[in-house]
């Protein structure tokens, strides 16, 4: 992972490489190796898990089938 330093300005750049690192899971990664896990945690962790995936396929299928409006598009300024 790689994050560039403009204008030696490290804090904006740990926080880019901070947003990088969570959206690619790597503190859940961390926090995963490094503590122990009880069965019941884990049990309810992977069924909320599942629950927000077939949530998650069934909204994707019914903006397919137009029964839901597509989400709507970021819109970012112009730099």
């Amino acid at each position: 992972m790689q994050v560039l330093v403009r204008d030696n300005n490290v804090d904006q750049a740990l926080r880019v490489l901070k947003k990088k690192m969570q959206r690619e899971g790597l503190f859940r990664e961390f926090k995963a190796r490094t503590a122990y896990e009880k069965p019941s945690e884990k049990r309810a962790r992977e069924k909320g898990e599942a629950i927000r995936r077939q949530r998650k396929l069934a909204r994707k299928k019914l903006q397919r089938e137009g029964l839901l409006p597509a989400p709507k598009k970021a819109v970012r300024p112009a730099r």
